[in-house]
């Protein structure tokens, strides 16, 4: 009989920055462009030291993901942690919820594109045209994974600079006709403004827990991974404190603008200043598009390869070294969800879907702890993982009814699944 060639391993060819550029990619989306506007309705002159505050927060969140990726060298980020830590069945449940939040993220990035365009190409809003460009998006974006992870991360790298360069200019530019009476803070925050800032900002700064998901195809994981989620988290934050000070800073009337970046910029830069912004956030959508393909993708590829999908979801280009079935399936999925709006009550389940990763990668480190110590381990004992614990579990009491019954609604669809695929399971065993 023949035998069959052996399944092709995927090409380590990230370097650390390469996962900082993925991890940048994925924090600054489009929220980035809007989010001025919310924070000052919210807590007014505040917002610069809430952005700060929340900044320290996700810091210590991110840290838990850096000692746990700093113990392992495939795919899967928290997904592998969970699995090491507390068995099959809640990694699966964290693989799981993973690549929902991707899916249904791309789709309602990608409807996000099509909406910018629509304000110069009013044919963009809807009808065939809008089904053409977004599907072409998608499109574009799968045949760019299929290709190589090299590929990818070149596409990635260059649209998260394009992304950085005119919020860069934004600030630099407006930060000398900065109003400091507008950033002295106004009165006394009460606990429901707190809180619902906090939250907002949680959210805002997710995104870094996508960072090890490739790890798999990373030349030096268990050093890149650490070095990556610190500096993603970083960077995203001095620029959002920066971007919040300028836009409360020159901008009256922010907590009213819909487009707060875009009518700071059009004061102190004119019109191409407004245009410079817009196109910016266009950009921005784009490479957040790029990167959730290529997160999603090796969440199903991650779980396929453990053995908690079928083996068809890990299979390997023999040419390309990409995981190719994994990748067409997430592309897909989403160019449906974009194309009926589905998503937009399936994306609800980001909520419990980022609380069960957080959770799950903090408990992790102190469960893996008692194996040694990681190439990378948090000072301070416990003390890190325990607040970053409290700190996860206090985002669900933000979620909305909503989000609630549809992250539960998803994990539910998840145990099914899991229930269902005996064969992918027992590949492994």
């Amino acid at each position: 009989m023949p035998v069959s060639s052996p399944q092709p391993a995927l090409k380590r060819e990230l370097g650390k920055w390469d996962l900082t550029g993925v991890g940048i990619n994925q924090v600054i989306g489009s929220g980035i462009f809007l989010l001025p506007a919310a924070l000052a309705a919210q807590v007014g002159g505040w917002s610069w030291i809430a952005v700060a505050l929340v900044a320290a927060l996700a810091l210590l969140i991110a840290l838990n993901f850096a000692e746990a990726g700093s113990r392992f060298d495939g795919t899967g980020g928290a997904y592998l942690y969970t699995r090491a830590a507390f068995g099959r069945f809640t990694s699966f449940e964290v693989g799981w919820m993973l690549w929902v939040a991707r899916a249904t993220s791309w789709a309602s990035v990608v409807n996000g594109l099509s909406d910018a365009l629509g304000f110069y190409w009013q044919g963009a809003l809807a009808g065939p045209l809008r089904i053409a460009i977004i599907s072409t998006v998608v499109v574009t974006i799968m045949a760019i994974n299929l290709r190589g992870i090299r590929q990818s991360a070149i596409v990635v790298n260059t649209l998260t600079f394009a992304k950085l360069t005119p919020l860069v200019i934004f600030v630099i530019v407006g930060l000398p006709h900065v109003s400091t009476a507008a950033l002295a803070p106004g009165g006394q925050l009460g606990w429901e403004q707190a809180s619902t800032t906090a939250l907002l900002l949680i959210f805002a700064f997710g995104g870094y827990e996508t960072i090890p998901v490739p790890a798999g195809e990373a030349k030096d994981p268990r050093r890149a991974v650490p070095f990556a989620m610190i500096t993603t988290v970083l960077v995203v934050a001095l620029l959002m404190i920066l971007v919040q000070i300028v836009a409360i800073g020159t901008l009256p009337g922010l907590a009213a603008s819909r487009t707060p970046l875009a009518d700071a910029a059009a004061l102190f830069m004119g019109g191409s200043g407004a245009l410079l912004l817009t196109v910016g956030a266009t950009i921005s959508m784009t490479g957040n598009n790029m990167g959730q393909a290529l997160s999603g993708s090796r969440n199903l590829y991650a779980l396929a390869e453990q053995g908690d999908l079928p083996r068809v979801f890990g299979h390997v280009h023999h040419r390309f070294r990409t995981p190719d079935f994994a990748i067409v399936f997430t592309s897909l999925i989403s160019l449906g969800l974009a194309l009926s709006g589905s998503f937009a009550a399936m994306a609800a389940a980001s909520a419990v879907a980022r609380l069960l990763v957080y959770v799950g990668t903090c408990g992790s480190v102190l469960v893996l702890r008692r194996e040694g110590r990681a190439s990378f381990t948090i000072p301070g004992g416990p003390v890190v993982p325990v607040v970053a614990l409290v700190i996860s579990v206090a985002i669900l009491y933000g979620a909305s009814g909503l989000q609630l019954r549809v992250g539960l609604g998803a994990l539910a669809a998840g145990a099914a699944l899991y229930l269902i695929a005996p064969r992918g399971r027992a590949a492994t065993s």
